[in-house]
């Protein structure tokens, strides 16, 4: 799958939930198609949101930039940890 393709299409429906925090709560919804960390999140957040995901059955991609890159590839003047398009 081209996770980037999707999180650029689900920008622009408006689908996407950011902050690591946000993922996290999200996770236990059950409403999300996957999860995109960037690789310098922080190893207790990325094994926190692994771990729930991996309970929820969603797939977790690893961004190849830092949470800038991440931040700039969404459009956004923050960096971003994490990121999760809805389902």
């Amino acid at each position: 799958m081209d996770y980037k393709a999707e999180i650029k299409k689900a920008l622009s429906e408006n689908k996407v939930v950011i902050g690591s925090r946000e993922v996290l709560r999200f996770l236990k919804t059950d409403k999300l198609k996957f999860v995109v960390v960037a690789l310098n999140c922080p190893e207790s957040i990325r094994k926190d949101i692994e771990y729930n995901a991996k309970l929820a059955g969603v797939d977790v991609f690893v961004f190849d930039g830092t949470g800038r890159d991440l931040g700039i590839f969404c459009g956004k003047p923050f960096p971003i940890a994490a990121l999760a398009v809805e389902g």
